[in-house]
């Protein structure tokens, strides 16, 4: 099955005013409109019953019918295992861990910055990222991952598997764009299998509920992948259409443009998903998310990557995985144009080419990428990032030239 999806149309310089309106999940659009009307005697706005996972269950899977809501809160469960566990012994690290905790979203991944962290409780950054590892020990487990590849990553470090067959699923986690070079491993299948059966979402079980409204429905009918918007849950507008003086005109103007905005968002977001199911079909007939680049969507559908990341902000996907946050297929990006994975390339690149006798500094690499991309990343990102895809330090390096080892 291939989707394609090709446009050309762009947000015109009328709708710019309600781009909210494409960033807005769908519990959030009733009040965004409702508040614009407010002021706006030409709009009515009726709200329509959302659809939610309960009265969702008999239109998709029997899987997702057997996913259960927990009556206990996610956050409250993390907080009484951080005051209980043995990993964070001491009052400091459970006060570290509380504030790591403070900015977990709904859906598991950590969202905040650990430098600042680090500045307000007055500790090395190294101190905070440690203690942030140790969430790899909780449950849900992956919760407190930043992306989706150190949420797999967290997920395998809780699996007895044998060593070998651990480095090659770990290898293959750091370069899950590129799963196909490792197909001759002997091991290819039980390391696939291990990756398939990790979560994507490490608090699915907490975010199945009333409270997330799914953007898209992607159904698997017998192998036949159909995809479903929810604009049939969308609110309503009514517009009266009389309009006999100056300000009537400009307002009426104005209630036609909220349309047109409701009517752009619903059309973007279809371009969106018919690109996801095409470019990740595989993980819809089973297999892994292959996380895509936001400027690669972007010069498809010939959209600004801007308006791709206000599209995909507080969206989910429904199948019969689950319910997926729509970020979750995107890689994490340095900024709108240039992707964290991009940089690991790039990385790899410059070290691969660099002089076996004087291998660069990550300052200096740093100062190359920043040249190259136009972009302010600090010398620790690019130290992050060489660690992510197993690169050892420009000391180790020389060393292991020296024996023949390249990289």
């Amino acid at each position: 099955m291939k989707l394609k999806a090709k446009v050309t149309n762009k947000l015109s310089t009328k709708l710019i005013s309600f781009l909210p309106i494409l960033k807005a999940g769908l519990d959030e659009l009733y009040e965004h409109i409702k508040e614009v009307s407010f002021e706006n005697p030409f709009i009515e706005v009726r709200n329509k019953k959302f659809i939610t996972v309960s009265n969702l269950k008999n239109a998709i899977t029997d899987k997702i019918e057997a996913l259960s809501t927990s009556e206990s809160s996610f956050y409250e469960d993390l907080v009484s295992q951080i005051e209980n566990s043995h990993f964070f012994p001491t009052e400091k690290s459970r006060f570290i861990a509380l504030l790591i905790a403070e900015d977990i979203t709904p859906d598991g991944f950590f969202d905040g910055n650990e430098e600042e962290i680090a500045l307000s409780v007055g500790v090395d950054v190294e101190k905070v990222k440690k203690i942030r590892e140790r969430f790899k020990y909780l449950t849900p487990t992956g919760v407190g991952a930043k992306d989706i590849k150190e949420c797999f990553l967290f997920q395998l470090d809780n699996l007895d598997i044998d060593e070998e067959l651990y480095l090659l699923v770990k290898n293959m986690i750091n370069d899950l764009e590129n799963l196909d070079k490792f197909y001759k491993h002997k091991r290819y299948n039980d390391a696939i299998k291990i990756i398939k059966d990790f979560k994507t979402t490490p608090a699915l079980e907490y975010s199945i509920s009333e409270e997330i409204i799914p953007e898209i429905i992607v159904i698997n009918n017998n192998g036949n992948l159909e995809i479903r918007l929810n604009e049939e849950f969308y609110p309503e507008i009514f517009i009266n259409e009389y309009a006999d003086d100056k300000y009537s005109k400009e307002k009426l103007k104005e209630a036609r443009s909220l349309v047109d905005a409701l009517e752009m968002r619903k059309s973007t977001l279809k371009k969106i998903a018919l690109m996801i199911v095409e470019l990740q079909y595989d993980f819809f007939k089973g297999g892994v998310i292959k996380p895509m680049k936001i400027q690669d969507l972007a010069d498809e559908l010939e959209f600004a990557p801007s308006t791709i990341s206000r599209a995909i902000a507080n969206k989910y996907l429904l199948c019969d995985r689950g319910i997926i946050p729509l970020k979750n297929f995107f890689s994490t990006a340095i900024n709108e144009e240039v992707s964290a994975n991009q940089i690991k390339e790039e990385i790899k690149n410059i070290i691969k080419n660099e002089d076996k006798n004087k291998p660069l500094s990550d300052d200096k690499i740093c100062e190359f990428i920043n040249e190259k991309f136009n972009i302010k990343l600090v010398r620790r990102t690019i130290t992050k990032y060489r660690e992510a895809i197993n690169i050892p330090s420009s000391r180790e390096r020389k060393r292991l030239y020296k024996t023949g080892v390249s990289f």
